[in-house]
């Protein structure tokens, strides 16, 4: 269904059949449900406090003797508070922290993929893309010269690219 064809439909509803189709997917689809109680009452400190006790428990778990290491759960997160609007400097701050817990992680590990410094290049490039498009760069940079130095000092091959995407508008 188009944009257009849904407008015309919603118009042609009443209010009391709009009200229920409304309640219909906020109790069915739980994306409506979380988007409606963001926009009502967006307890985004309490979210983003969530957010970083699970990537947090990918690499250091309370309850499990092995890490996971699963970047998706960031990730996730990540998509998520962009959907739902979330202030640009408190996603910055998860965006920064996914990278910072991995990289202490990485300072105790004893091997690591490829695939993991490939996946936290592009979470840092995504990163600096972000910070620059809402020039929040100067509020962070203490955070991004610590991911710059960390990934220099761990000797991560992609750590060139960690400087280049700190200090130039590479794309």
């Amino acid at each position: 269904m188009s944009k257009r064809a849904l407008k015309k439909y919603l118009s042609d509803l009443d209010k009391a059949a709009l009200e229920t189709q409304i309640l219909d997917l906020y109790e069915r689809i739980p994306q409506v449900k979380t988007f409606y109680d963001f926009v009502f009452n967006p307890k985004e400190d309490k979210m983003v406090e969530e957010a970083k006790m699970k990537i947090s428990n990918e690499y250091f778990p309370l309850k499990r003797k092995r890490p996971r290491k699963r970047r998706s759960i960031a990730h996730k997160y990540i998509k998520q508070f962009k959907t739902l609007g979330m202030d640009p400097s408190l996603l910055a701050d998860v965006m920064l922290y996914n990278i910072e817990i991995a990289q202490t992680y990485h300072q105790n590990a004893n091997t690591t993929p490829e695939a993991f410094y490939k996946s936290l290049g592009n979470s840092f490039k995504e990163a600096m893309q972000w910070l620059r498009y809402h020039s929040l760069t100067t509020v962070f940079s203490a955070r991004i010269e610590r991911i710059v130095h960390l990934s220099e000092q761990q000797q991560w091959p992609n750590a060139d690219q960690f400087d280049m995407w700190a200090n130039d508008d590479v794309d």
